[in-house]
């Protein structure tokens, strides 16, 4: 398949039934999706439904690329423990190859910035004991907020490899912090998921976009998606780019399936 090979994150039509979703992934020829844990709906965490899922997907011939998400995973703790745990079975249960884990962000976070790469390597040791045993992959998604704790994919790459986690670690790539962490730096031999989500108003400065503000990638594009993605292809990475908009005015959308087929050949016909 040539680049890019789109994936669908379950946010981007999450007031679909499952089997809906599955439909829609189907009719736009697209054979992966990722899951969420905070999403109504469906839930991932109810044994009964798994055997349900694995049937739908078989059904569609779509794959579950991830579950999004362990938060805040570098704050490891038992609870940190419990949760990875139960999403590591969820996702072995479900077929999943993965589970996205995010850094802690919040302004209320007093740890120092070494007292942050401790924590980071710690979990991350504890983290690769779960899903070694488990035989998962765990991918770590840099959040490029200004009170992120884990701002860069340089930083998360160091510390994958200074605990020999290479094996079990890949990074989501997502256009969005990578442009607000202002980074620079790809690293397509070391990422499993490329998320793509457009940001168009022009009033906004790069310190205030939110999540809030996430729309399908189209012309008006302020994160420059297009220049990502051509890096991407240039640097010969063959994954899967995963949309995830978590903007209302998405979700509401009343004919999702065309305008995720103008995105999908937006973006084809730019790179």
């Amino acid at each position: 398949m040539k680049f890019p090979k789109f994936a669908l994150n379950r946010i981007v039509a999450p007031k679909l039934s499952f089997d809906d979703y599955l439909k829609l992934c189907a009719s736009l020829n697209i054979d992966a999706i990722e899951l969420r844990n905070d999403l109504p709906g469906i839930n991932i965490f109810d044994k009964s439904e798994h055997s349900f899922i694995v049937a739908k997907c078989q059904q569609h011939k779509i794959d579950i690329l991830t579950i999004n998400a362990l938060y805040p995973f570098d704050v490891w703790n038992t609870e940190r423990e419990q949760q990875a745990v139960k999403l590591a079975q969820v996702a072995t249960n479900i077929k999943a190859k993965a589970i996205v884990c995010c850094p802690l962000n919040d302004n209320a976070d007093s740890r120092t910035s070494q007292e942050r790469k401790q924590d980071l390597r710690q979990a991350l040791k504890n983290l690769k004991n779960i899903c070694n045993h488990h035989g998962l992959m765990a991918y770590i998604e840099p959040l490029g907020f200004p009170q992120s704790a884990l701002r860069a994919k340089k930083e998360a790459v160091e510390a994958i490899r200074d605990i020999g986690g290479v094996g079990t670690f890949k990074l989501v790539h997502d256009t969005f912090h990578h442009h607000l962490a202002e980074e620079t730096e790809f690293f397509p031999e070391l990422t499993g998921i490329v998320h793509v989500s457009g940001v168009v108003d022009q009033d906004l400065d790069i310190s205030e976009m939110l999540d809030a503000h996430r729309i399908l990638v189209n012309q008006q594009d302020m994160l420059e998606n297009i220049a990502q993605l051509k890096r991407f292809k240039e640097l010969g990475y063959t994954g899967y780019v995963s949309y995830e908009p978590f903007a209302e005015s998405v979700h509401n959308m009343q004919d999702i399936e065309n305008e995720l087929k103008e995105s999908m050949n937006f973006i084809r016909n730019h790179i």
